[in-house]
């Protein structure tokens, strides 16, 4: 059992954390840690729970305790996750890494660095050879793997067996995002309430900028950009719990018809992983639903335990001579922490950890 600490424990992402960890057949959640105001409290005291299934029993009593690096070191924590601000990630994480830790992070800090794996497993695990790279580039034994942004890691899962398919050119996405993607006060009650917002700050530079390494390569020496992509995003919050919606149009390069991009879609089982019995991979990693409506939030966001994404209404687009369809994914899990523990388990299985 490799021995993990949670970092922004007490956020919605750092809850997804606590709840994929506590029974984690490969982990050991030992430590959570967050700011200073719950310091001290058991982690039930110091937490407001809001997800769907009840707090684990195995992280009832455990201590918050401040963020603090010589405790992690001292308590022999192999990977640390954290789901911390950008200002705090950016300081933090490097001095983790350097003294020996892998770090697992959800913040956008370092993202894009040629060094620094940013890995959706089913799209791109070969770029976890970079780690090799980027100890040798900052003379440090532990290491940073980014996850990507939510609404990247649910389009760029999408896109992959297209790409490798029949090859893909111009990308269009417009999005329909949670509120939980803003966090646990992210919007208030009064700005969403009857009535979407059509801006999220960093949000589409973010999609456009990641999706091209994503889908890049890592040639031995550092991770390069798929250039040959273009993508171009317009992002929209709207008053939907967990669940982010993407209407995707996708320009192929070798044409095909509507069924045979379904099919490649729903045969594809992220050959990067496939075999390597990593707990958290879904059995499906793109799942295709046929019905007009589909996919909705509510009705398919938890599908592959929160780690499949869902696609629908796939059709003929004659403007980029292409394909056009609806995708859906679970923003905390698939998006954020689901992903998070699913790279560990990668690094574990790869001997990074």
């Amino acid at each position: 059992m490799k021995r993990v600490a949670v970092l922004g424990a007490t956020g919605l992402v750092g809850q997804r954390f606590v709840q994929l960890l506590a029974n984690h057949p490969w982990f050991e959640l030992a430590l959570v840690m967050a700011s200073e105001r719950g310091a001290g409290k058991t982690y039930a005291e110091a937490v407001t729970w809001v997800l769907e299934k009840p707090l684990p029993k195995q992280a009832f009593e455990l201590t918050l305790y401040p963020i603090n690096v010589d405790l992690l070191v001292k308590e022999k924590v192999d990977i640390v996750f954290t789901a911390l601000p950008p200002d705090v990630a950016k300081e933090l994480e490097p001095q983790l890494a350097k003294r020996g830790i892998i770090v697992v992070s959800n913040a956008s800090p370092m993202r894009l660095e040629p060094d620094i794996p940013l890995l959706n497993p089913e799209v791109n695990a070969d770029h976890i050879d970079a780690v090799e790279v980027q100890r040798r580039n900052r003379g440090w034994s532990g290491a940073v793997v980014k996850v990507p942004n939510c609404t990247t890691a649910i389009a760029t899962l999408s896109l992959k067996p297209l790409a490798d398919e029949f090859g893909i050119g111009r990308v269009v996405i417009a999005t329909m995002q949670a509120l939980s993607g803003a966090g646990l006060t992210g919007v208030p009650s009064m700005l969403i309430l009857d009535n979407l917002i059509p801006y999220i700050e960093g949000e589409e530079e973010k999609v456009e900028n990641e999706s091209r390494k994503i889908l890049g390569f890592f040639n031995g020496n550092r991770i390069e950009f798929n250039n040959s992509i273009s993508v171009t995003a317009s992002c929209h919050r709207v008053m939907v719990l967990e669940g982010h919606t993407e209407a995707i149009f996708v320009e192929l390069k070798t044409r095909a018809t509507v069924d045979e991009v379904v099919k490649v879609m729903e045969e594809f089982r992220g050959n990067k992983i496939k075999g390597m019995g990593l707990p958290t991979a879904p059995e499906k990693p793109i799942v295709i639903r046929r019905e007009v409506d589909r996919p909705q939030p509510r009705l398919d966001r938890l599908e592959g335990n929160g780690m499949s994404v869902v696609i629908g209404r796939v059709r003929e687009d004659k403007t980029l001579n292409g394909v056009k369809y609806i995708a859906l994914g679970h923003n905390t899990i698939r998006g954020a922490a689901g992903t998070g523990v699913l790279i560990a388990e990668l690094l574990v299985k790869k001997g990074y950890v």
